[in-house]
């Protein structure tokens, strides 16, 4: 039922979007329009309060207990682990905005700065630090958290609603086939859009470094190419072709910032990351609650609503794929693995590209501001062109960005086979492949509808009702995993209990009475 329903319903926005894309986006900016304007408290509220989940647990009480059985061992290196859970996270999304968005803030920035200043670059890489920080992480984290813990201690199918019917609530296994539904259709969504996003990163690639033409057909081209691509690796399965992948990509997404931190403004990079850093902490809550309630602006719907919707609508996916590859692992060691251990990552990436952008920007007169203006995928390559290596990075940076687009499409199609055969762990070839093609049709109705901003457009509209979705499974593990905790302190307690019993036994007597 979960596999025609939601199959049906996303076709019936693809065709919407390919024959009557005027249409579709006039429709999904009203609804952008209401989100936005009555529900964005929605989001940083429920954002906010999963880095915190995160963080209790992490350092609670409950972090020792595994994701599986006692004698369960991690399936996955802890280096492959790390790289999978980092391609599928937000690899296509660092390459895009890692040079865009800082260069974007410092021509806008949030309300009550000026423009094009000193206080507008810090303001730039504070809040880059905060839309790829600790809060889409914890967000990951914790959904992924709640799969895992339901599949593996509790023997529940790799689904959303495995968490939801646990409530004690009469109606709570009812939501189980709406609740699935929701999350697939987020997870389609969420993921075309990224994949949208990738289709025109690739084309201003090829273009800068081949003289690709930079148009529909040529992003249209783009994505038939990588979902062959991506759907021969998910057919492949997790142990080969997405784990071979990811190594590959992580390995090379390091190569290109340490040649940018090289080859770049060395000691801007590292005073950016150092000054950058300390306000991301001071400001951290500030940052996390801030709306403008006050004054006409729509940046914190354009930027960190827009961030957060996205994340919503990828959590399933990134949740569902991580929990698939963190069985054996601790709460600790899994939080630590997936909320802490990825922001400083991304931190690192934005100061490099970031920083270096800034620089180039403020000091050389290199026209970034003006790239981003004209097409925000260019000026990657646009910075590329003013420093040495410059070709190459631009090479690199567009094999970076096409497998990440692969590494992303595969995990998405055996997450979203999984999440529609009722949590079957390795669906089908056939229902790979349908679901890979009817992610490519809604990346392709996307851009078709309206570009980059139709994309974001439809990450917040579907966003919005998981989010709700979201709160329920909080409150579902973290009762969970109290119980758990709670029943193995009773058994460790009356195994100490019986051991102290047998080491004060009398030597020589014996439990049995004589007759």
């Amino acid at each position: 039922m979960q596999l025609v329903i939601s199959s049906g319903l996303i076709l019936i926005v693809v065709l919407w979007g390919i024959f009557a894309p005027a249409s579709l986006s006039a429709i999904f900016d009203r609804i952008l329009a209401l989100i936005t304007t009555n529900f964005g408290w929605l989001y940083l509220w429920t954002v906010l309060g999963l880095v915190i989940v995160a963080a209790m647990l992490a350092f609670s009480r409950y972090g020792n207990l595994k994701l599986g059985g006692e004698d369960d061992e991690p399936e996955f290196s802890l280096h492959s682990w790390f790289a999978m859970l980092f391609a599928a996270g937000m690899g296509i999304g660092l390459v895009f905005w890692g040079v865009a968005e800082p260069i974007s803030h410092f021509g806008t920035p949030p309300p009550g700065i000026t423009a094009r200043t000193p206080e507008a670059a810090n303001a730039a890489m504070r809040y880059s630090f905060f839309h790829w920080g600790l809060h889409p992480w914890a967000l990951y984290s914790v959904v992924a958290l709640a799969i895992a813990f339901f599949s593996f201690r509790r023997g529940k199918p790799a689904l959303i609603s495995a968490a939801t019917e646990s409530l004690p609530w009469r109606w709570a296994p009812k939501l189980s086939v709406a609740v699935n539904v929701l999350a697939i259709i987020a997870t389609a969504f969420g993921v075309a859009a990224s994949l949208g996003i990738g289709a025109l990163q690739i084309n201003s690639g090829l273009n800068a470094v081949f003289g690709l033409p930079i148009s529909a057909p040529s992003q249209l081209g783009i994505i038939a190419i990588t979902t062959t691509l991506f759907i021969g690796s998910a057919v492949s399965g997790v142990t080969r072709g997405i784990k071979w992948l990811s190594n590959i990509n992580l390995g090379l997404a390091f190569l290109l910032m340490a040649t940018l931190f090289i080859v770049g403004p060395t000691i801007t990079i590292i005073d950016t990351f150092t000054t950058t850093l300390g306000t991301y902490v001071s400001d951290f809550v500030r940052m996390s609650l801030r709306m403008t309630p006050f004054r006409e602006s729509g940046w914190v719907g354009d930027w960190t609503v827009f961030y957060w919707a996205w994340w919503i609508t990828w959590s399933p996916f990134v949740g569902l794929f991580i929990a698939r590859v963190s069985r054996g692992r601790t709460i600790r060691e899994f939080i630590a693995g997936t909320v802490f251990a990825p922001t400083l990552a991304c931190i690192a990436w934005f100061s490099v590209f970031g920083g270096t952008a800034l620089h180039l920007e403020i000091w050389q007169a290199v026209p970034l501001s003006e790239a981003v203006k004209t097409d925000v995928s260019t000026a990657l390559f646009v910075m590329f062109d003013a420093l040495p290596l410059g070709t190459i990075m631009s090479v690199a940076a567009t094999v970076l960005v096409l497998v990440f687009f692969v590494t992303s499409g595969d995990s998405a199609t055996l997450v979203l086979g999984i999440m529609s055969t009722g949590g079957d762990h390795d669906p089908s070839a056939r229902v790979k492949i349908m679901w890979g093609l009817l992610v490519a049709g809604i990346a392709t109705s996307l851009l078709l509808a309206g570009g980059i901003k139709a994309v974001q457009t439809a990450t917040i509209v579907f966003g919005l009702p998981f989010a709700l979705v979201i709160i329920l499974m909080v409150v579902a593990l973290w009762r969970a995993i109290r119980q758990d905790w709670i029943d193995e302190d009773h058994r460790e307690r009356a195994l100490r209990r019986r051991l102290r019993e047998i080491a004060e036994k009398p030597p020589g007597r014996s439990d049995q009475t004589s007759s």
